[in-house]
């Protein structure tokens, strides 16, 4: 299969290349390079060796068609990723994630490219499923800044006020993105899923959950909070830990995130417009947890609880990953601690 990897050049998609070529996959790359994220490459893209490299911005209508010529499937890594430092950022957001895929989806019907794997978010739930003892499964209630600021983390009972219980979030939980990263990522669900209706297109969106691995970035106001706290230790300074750290997560290595973009790809076009797949491992753990387990295999120092808290966090969204390994026979294999292990030594990307 001839892919062409939007984002390839970036630290999720350059995995995604590698798995595809050690697949046999024939690979062209798609990425605009940005230096927000990208250093100087003197010696060439690092993990792009041999791969054909289209430069250019997915917004583009010209270098998307000449990136799409003579491919079978895209795999849409391609976005500014991260919750965003404030309002300030939503044009870019929107921009280059939800313009971009437009301009992408367009040019993929101009060239009847039929297959799209899309990289999505668990961020598109906002939070996660909770109960309440008395009046079982509901949406939690938004946290408020007044209980944030006097420790109290929990979301309540928007009926009663009582403290939740979480539990596993499935693929059919309604949507409900709380910040600007998490609507432009569900707005290109909704593009892809338009797209597929009216060319008659497959659309995979998979709903990455945390994920985690060799080559993320270095700590950047953007960064995923794995990166954060291994550029801390990597500077001597202890992971600073928000909240009380009892925020559930799932971390998926980013070597099982480039496996599902293959079952995806392998797996038959979906019934619907567009089918959403869970990426994770399954198994919970809370983000003091993986500072714990960094700082450990690192040698120290010690995470710091701090207590701070970012308004547009969301306390627990655990995912279930069992539609994905019912229907594309996808199931994580690398462990938190082999993950966490390897990471803590593991090469970052080059700071911009």
């Amino acid at each position: 299969m001839h892919i062409l990897i939007t984002g390839g050049a970036g630290f999720i998609g350059s995995h995604v290349v590698a798995a595809a070529r050690a697949a046999g996959h024939e690979v062209r790359v798609l990425d605009a390079l940005l230096p927000a994220v990208h250093p100087g490459y003197p010696d060439g893209v690092p993990g792009l060796d041999g791969v054909e490299l289209v430069t250019g911005d997915v917004r583009d209508a010209g270098t998307v068609d000449r990136a799409l010529a003579g491919v079978d499937a895209v795999c849409h890594q391609a976005a500014m990723v991260g919750l965003g430092v404030d309002v300030q950022d939503m044009p870019a957001y929107a921009g280059i994630n939800d313009l971009g895929t437009a301009v992408l989806l367009a040019a993929m019907a101009r060239a009847d490219v039929g297959r799209l794997v899309l990289a999505s978010s668990m961020v598109v739930y906002g939070e996660g499923r909770y109960e309440c003892p008395e009046h079982g499964v509901v949406p939690a209630a938004p946290r408020r800044r007044d209980d944030l600021d006097a420790g109290r983390f929990e979301p309540p009972c928007p009926v009663c006020g009582r403290q939740l219980s979480w539990g596993e979030v499935g693929e059919g939980t309604p949507a409900d993105p709380r910040n600007t990263y998490a609507a432009t990522k569900l707005a290109q669900e909704h593009l892809a899923a338009a797209w597929a209706r009216s060319t008659g297109g497959g659309a995979i969106a998979l709903r990455y959950h945390n994920v985690y691995g060799p080559h993320m970035p270095r700590d950047t106001p953007y960064a995923g909070v794995a990166s954060i706290f291994r550029s801390a230790l990597e500077s001597g300074r202890a992971p600073r830990v928000f909240e009380d750290g009892g925020q559930q997560r799932d971390f998926v290595h980013v070597t099982d995130v480039a496996q599902a973009n293959l079952a995806s790809l392998a797996a038959p076009p979906p019934e619907a417009a567009l089918r959403a797949y869970n990426v994770a491992s399954g198994v919970p753990h809370t983000v003091g947890d993986m500072a714990g387990a960094l700082a450990e295999a690192f040698g120290g120092p010690a995470p710091e609880v701090t207590g701070e808290y970012r308004i547009g966090d969301v306390r627990h969204v655990v995912a279930s990953p069992a539609r994905a390994e019912a229907e594309l026979g996808f199931r994580a294999q690398v462990t938190f601690a082999d993950g966490m292990r390897e990471f803590a030594t593991a090469p970052l990307r080059p700071a911009p």
